[in-house]
């Protein structure tokens, strides 16, 4: 995927630009952060940049510096004001079809909570 596959009315364009209600927890001027709808663990919140990127990919080729880190701080902000950062989280991030990304812009679940077991199940 790349900015030319990016659909401007996505969800989370839709939240980013006010036309759906979202639970904010943290933004700043790069990122916007908000509580999960369908939540996957107590605690679990997803990170966003403000820019329209598809996927991690796409993220890692187009973003500046500054929003990269951004990015990454605001994970790790997400996981300190939730309360899961002492006890351990994880964040993942989906990219494409075969990774299981549902919504075509960028986002990092952060989860915690509770022990969150292994990340695949094991074949």
């Amino acid at each position: 995927m790349s900015q030319s596959d990016y659909d401007p009315d996505n969800i989370f364009a839709r939240i980013l630009d006010g036309r759906l209600p979202s639970q904010p927890v943290d933004q700043d001027e790069q990122t916007f952060s908000f509580a999960d709808i369908n939540p996957q663990a107590p605690q679990h919140h997803l990170v966003i940049p403000r820019g329209a990127y598809t996927d991690l990919t796409d993220f890692a080729d187009r973003a500046s510096d500054s929003e990269l880190a951004a990015w990454v701080r605001a994970l790790a902000r997400v996981a300190k004001t939730s309360g899961v950062a002492k006890e351990g989280y994880r964040v993942i991030v989906n990219i494409g079809g075969h990774g299981g990304q549902e919504v075509p812009h960028l986002h990092g679940h952060v989860l915690g909570g509770a022990p969150l077991g292994p990340m695949l199940t094991r074949r």
